[in-house]
């Protein structure tokens, strides 16, 4: 299977489904972006790796990662493998092993290892767009508005898991750094 590199461009809300985020992969020789939309708690989990925020307790894909290294394995990289009926499919390989996982948690364990996340070729024909370049300027914006923008969401969700715990403390606290960021 020919795959192409990409990296992580964007998380953003999805105007398209309420309440969903889209991952946007850029390849890393070219132009072409691959929208993926995930889930909320998919979208929380990258965000805060890229943001490098750690949470007291270890969230799902951080136990995933913990449970893989105690056993000795090693994530080489992570494959956005097909498109089929409008889904998309991914694998995680191992030491000469594939394992069939959703997108969203590949990347979040990708992001986690630090391993490099390709596309197959065929789901990039199918499913990447290419932006003009007009479009990709103001498309792209600076990686800190990205980093700032992913925080804020990250922020925003552990705001609201504070105040259904009735944590209000750390609800302050978080309404305080949320507000020093929309400034």
């Amino acid at each position: 299977m020919d795959k192409v590199q990409v990296d992580i461009l964007r998380l953003q809300t999805s105007p398209i489904s309420g309440g969903s985020y889209a991952i946007v992969l850029k390849e890393l020789n070219g132009d072409r972006q691959l929208p993926i939309i995930i889930g909320a708690f998919e979208a929380q989990a990258i965000a805060l790796e890229l943001e490098g925020i750690k949470p007291p307790r270890p969230m799902t894909h951080d136990l995933m990662k913990e449970i893989i290294e105690s056993f000795g394995a090693e994530l080489k990289e992570i494959t956005i493998s097909e498109l089929r009926d409008n889904t998309f499919y991914a694998t995680l390989s191992f030491d000469g092993q594939e394992i069939d996982a959703r997108p969203s948690d590949a990347i979040a364990l990708a992001v986690r290892f630090g391993v490099p996340i390709y596309v197959a070729e065929d789901v990039m024909r199918a499913a990447a767009l290419v932006p003009e370049i007009d479009e990709q300027e103001s498309i792209s914006p600076s990686m800190t508005e990205n980093v700032s923008l992913t925080k804020l969401e990250a922020l925003r969700a552990q705001l609201n898991e504070a105040i259904e715990r009735e944590d209000y403390e750390k609800a302050a606290k978080l309404r305080d750094e949320i507000r020093k960021l929309e400034q």
